[in-house]
């Protein structure tokens, strides 16, 4: 794609009209929606260290058999176009011979949606009349200003940006045991290191910690590859995402449920499931009817039912909300069926090599589980959400500086709940800066996938340029 090929981060040019930390989905969508929003010859900066936009975490896997969450239909980058992500795939041929109606129901690979996003970056780039740049290097500091706000990058070269949107993404929880750093290099994998996860695939055994989104991923991507040994899961709850379903749309009224105190929605919620399931419709069309109320569910909880819905609900919540593709469902609980695919319902405690395998000790619900021989571990903990846990040296200058707070319960970066500002340590928004996406979970709750993050985008990128 063609980003101003001739400009590099070496130039004299160090100021913008709008900055955008970072690469993948949520700071390709904001840069996009600037491009189309502008009216003048502004500048927006992209600064994203990775050679390639718009993959980030969830879209840079290169293998078909990692579908997105959610059909094709519902996947438009463009809150006023929501046939956009169809109308491209119909464009590119991508699914030949497939009906549109079947198209939109479909659960693509997830690399289509890095190419997509790319592909309307570059249309909205030719269309625009601001000037686009890419700069390929990390931010590692920002110091908020009045006027504007300088940022570090990790050359050392500083750029001066009127407006800065943080759109920092996704980062993996560590591996949930001591001395995990220690071990043998190609002993631990992240799941999100796809093509790490095939070249464990063999007739060894392996073990994968966290039962989530990560973990379906790289239980198919092992199938695919050949994998013959035994799959052991571990996580504290053992639970499997649940698969989406087809059938009838829930026709009750959502609205009175936020607000509501915690045990009530959830009363009121099973209620729903069961009156559901008794009209004949699948217990998934509750889940999506309240889709669009995800946020305000959040917000209508007071601070304790908060901490009660991170102790105690949050996982049955993950499972029945973030759902997988029917057909990943399938493959993940036929290898179970099988035996290939063990879960455990346990805690880590202690990993130790032995002759060049991992024994791995874990301790469950009735006591100790006896030791598992393993030629290797997959994390598959999942998005790391507490704030002064990030490996982002961006979040923790931020942080140290007092020009950032954690958000509600420690999770994510504190912002204003309408605009989007980053607060500082005194709780004060700043109005040079901007958060999308996954650093705004303590505040919104909701905020990592596309149906938040292109409304955010379209927002952050409307009041900057405004």
């Amino acid at each position: 794609m063609a980003y101003n090929r001739g400009m590099t981060a070496t130039q004299s040019l160090r100021q913008c009209d709008l900055a955008i930390v970072g690469g993948g989905a949520a700071g390709v969508l904001v840069a996009l929606h600037a491009l189309r929003t502008a009216t003048t010859a502004l500048h927006v900066a992209l600064f994203e260290p990775a050679s390639v936009l718009a993959q980030g975490i969830a879209y840079a896997t290169p293998w078909p058999e990692h579908l997105l969450n959610v059909p094709v239909g519902r996947m438009s980058g463009l809150p006023d176009a929501p046939d956009d992500f169809l109308d491209y795939l119909l464009q590119v041929d991508a699914f030949p011979g497939m009906p549109r109606d079947a198209l939109a129901a479909e659960y693509a690979p997830r690399r289509c949606y890095a190419a997509y996003l790319q592909a309307r970056l570059e249309q909205a780039q030719a269309g625009s009349p601001a000037q686009f740049s890419v700069v390929h290097d990390a931010v590692t500091a920002l110091q908020p200003g009045t006027a504007t706000q300088r940022l570090t990058l990790a050359g050392g070269d500083s750029w001066q940006a009127r407006q800065v949107v943080l759109a920092c993404g996704n980062s993996m929880r560590p591996l949930p045991v001591a001395g995990a750093d220690a071990l043998p290099p190609g002993k631990v994998v992240d799941a999100w290191d796809y093509d790490g996860v095939r070249m464990l695939a063999g007739d060894g055994d392996l073990a994968i910690i966290g039962s989530g989104l990560s973990m379906a991923d790289s239980v198919v991507a092992l199938a695919n590859a050949g994998h013959r040994g035994r799959i052991h899961v571990l996580s504290r709850h053992a639970l499997l995402p649940l698969p989406h379903a087809h059938g009838g749309a829930a026709s009750f009224d959502p609205q009175p449920l936020p607000g509501l105190p915690l045990r009530q929605a959830l009363r009121a919620l099973r209620g729903h499931a069961r009156d559901a399931v008794a009209q004949g419709l699948p217990w998934q069309s509750v889940m999506d009817r309240i889709r669009p109320l995800g946020q305000a569910l959040w917000w209508g909880l007071d601070a304790a039912d908060q901490r009660r819905f991170l102790r105690h609900v949050v996982r049955y919540w993950d499972v029945h909300r973030h759902r997988i593709a029917r057909q990943v469902h399938a493959q993940v609980t036929a290898l179970e069926r099988s035996g290939q695919l063990q879960r455990h319902r346990a805690r880590l405690d202690t990993v130790l090599v032995l002759d060049g395998t991992l024994q791995v000790h874990a301790h469950g619900a009735d006591g100790g589980l006896p030791p598992l021989q393993v030629g290797a571990l997959i994390n598959a903990t999942g998005v790391e959400t507490r704030a002064t846990a990030m490996r982002n040296p961006l979040v923790q200058q931020l942080l140290a500086d007092g020009h950032a707070r954690p958000g509600p319960h420690g999770l994510g970066l504190d912002t204003s709940v309408q605009q989007g500002h980053l607060l500082d340590a005194g709780g004060q928004p700043q109005p040079g800066i901007q958060v999308v996406g996954s650093l705004r979970i303590g505040t919104l709750w909701e905020s990592l996938a596309i149906p938040e993050l292109r409304v955010q985008a379209q927002q952050a990128a409307g009041r900057a340029l405004g």
